[in-house]
């Protein structure tokens, strides 16, 4: 049991280093706790609770530095509690057995979405009305569902959309994106409580590593700038 989540917390260490910057730590995450032999939903729900105290390590480092466009934020965030809350009500629908078939199938999708080579787009310095009350509230659903059902590769997925839908550069996409997947990760972990799918010893040690690992790798982006953050996209799933 110790040695389990002394290797649990190892990879999670590297989960939230990698999530922090360029998101896709929970392809780490939640394979590893099936591998351990978490069930589906407890996978899922544990995923979610050490994701959204992680994230939220990450999101002060950017908001203390002032990267994070709140304007976009205030928002987004009510359209990700919200497809997220949506998604893991789904998930939840399905038995384990079947709810496992459905997150083995996903993983090889995401991890190759998310290796798809891409190029920043030339950012701007203002956001239009359509930006603001259309584009980011589409995004911040369909993610947000994407991550209550299933979840790892979030934050990758926020930080494409953002770099190719409003055209923000990686670092400041990457940071607004903290408080998308935080929201989308609470509200998903508010369903999984509520259905007693968390496994706290597990989760707790995971947490602990986790917001480190978002701690390093925040602080990283912003002293390294956009080249980490395209770096980082690839290495989360190789």
């Amino acid at each position: 049991m110790f040695l389990t989540i002394a290797l649990l917390c190892l990879v999670t260490f590297m989960a939230g280093l990698i999530d922090s910057i360029a998101g896709g730590g929970g392809l780490l995450r939640l394979p590893a706790l099936l591998v351990a032999g978490v069930s589906p939903q407890e996978a899922l729900g544990t995923n979610k609770f050490t994701g959204s105290i992680g994230t939220g390590a990450a999101l002060l480092n950017f908001a203390r530095k002032g990267l994070i466009p709140w304007r976009l934020a205030l928002v987004g965030i009510p359209c990700a509690l919200i497809g997220s809350a949506v998604g893991s009500r789904c998930i939840l629908a399905f038995d384990s057995e079947t709810a496992g078939k459905i997150l083995i199938a996903m993983l090889p999708v995401a991890a190759i979405i998310t290796l798809i080579p891409r190029r920043s787009k030339p950012s701007k310095e203002s956001f239009s009305a359509r930006d603001i009350h259309v584009l980011t509230p589409l995004i911040c659903f369909a993610v947000g569902f994407y991550d209550g059902f299933f979840g790892p590769g979030t934050g990758t997925f926020f930080i494409i959309g953002f770099n190719v839908c409003l055209r923000m550069n990686l670092i400041q996409a990457s940071a607004l994106t903290k408080a998308f997947n935080m929201a989308s990760n609470v509200g998903g972990l508010v369903v999984f409580l509520f259905h007693g799918d968390v496994l706290f010893l597990y989760a707790i040690p995971m947490t602990v590593a986790d917001v480190l690992g978002n701690l390093v790798g925040s602080q990283l982006a912003i002293r390294t700038g956009p080249a980490i953050v395209r770096r980082f996209l690839i290495l989360s799933l190789v």
